[in-house]
């Protein structure tokens, strides 16, 4: 897949306190926030956003880290090319205070950030809500958004934060006490949280979704694959359910997992 130009979508820059990100948007009708995974808003990543578009919604991606359209594959820009996209996107996850990458309990700071982005797209464009899906590094994310009643549909795509390098790290998220609880309360009043992973990932292990469905219950909505439906082009082994290790084909699990999340918006959103 060549690099996308994003020529579909309208570059801005949104800011909140301290912090300005530049964000792109894409359609029409009740927003979603699209968090792309390392390294960034690739291809994959983007054509995702547009298939949550064509459903009568407005995708809006949030240009967090790494060059925004750019594909991370060898065959695109060389070995030497993958390596430097993935420093330019590695290296203000690890040095900028926004991120928490290793702590336990702690809500990154940037959710604020991205708690008022969301709130402003709402009053922007419209509808009972909102919708997230965070992926990867930023799976979690769209958790500890969900404190906001005007998100109504949190996807937690391959959520791998807080690195899994301790037992206590393996069996949590990166969202503070107080954040959970909140989330916790909106769930036992009908909120849904939608989970996605590969069952061989060792960025998101059992313990993780063991956690996700002691404390959410059965407002957890747990979508686990086996290595055998990812698709065998990915870059790395099974890990990206929405993007790198799609199959997109009907009757595949990989694009039933896809199905499953553009069902929750379209009810939780488009249902009105």
């Amino acid at each position: 897949m060549p690099d996308d130009d994003l020529v579909d979508f309208a570059r801005d820059s949104f800011t909140h306190g301290d912090l300005t990100f530049d964000v792109w948007r894409s359609g029409t009708g009740p927003a979603v926030i699209v968090l792309a995974e390392i390294p960034g808003i690739t291809p994959k990543v983007a054509a995702f956003a547009r298939r949550v578009r064509d459903l009568g919604l407005t995708v809006v991606l949030p240009d967090l880290f790494g060059v925004a359209g750019r594909d991370p594959s060898p065959d695109a820009h060389g070995r030497l090319g993958t390596a430097r996209t993935a420093a330019r996107a590695m290296l203000p996850l690890c040095v900028r205070r926004e991120f928490v990458i290793l702590a336990t309990g702690r809500t990154s700071r940037i959710i604020t950030w991205l708690r008022a982005l969301a709130a402003h797209e709402h009053d922007s464009c419209g509808g009972p809500g909102v919708g997230a899906v965070g992926m990867c590094f930023t799976g979690g994310f769209a958790l500890a958004m969900a404190t906001d009643d005007r998100l109504l549909a949190p996807v937690l795509s391959q959520p791998s934060l807080p690195l899994p390098i301790t037992r206590r790290k393996r069996a949590a998220i990166d969202i503070s006490p107080d954040d959970l609880q909140i989330v916790k309360d909106r769930c036992a009043a009908g909120l849904q949280v939608l989970g996605l992973r590969f069952r061989s990932d060792r960025l998101v292990p059992d313990e993780r979704f063991d956690f996700l469905r002691r404390e959410l219950g059965d407002a957890f909505v747990a979508v686990e694959l086996g290595d055998a439906d990812a698709s065998p082009d990915g870059l790395m082994r099974p890990h990206s359910v929405l993007t790198e290790h799609l199959i997109d084909e009907p009757g595949q699990p990989t694009r039933q997992a896809l199905d499953q999340v553009l069902e929750l918006f379209r009810a939780r959103l488009l249902s009105e």
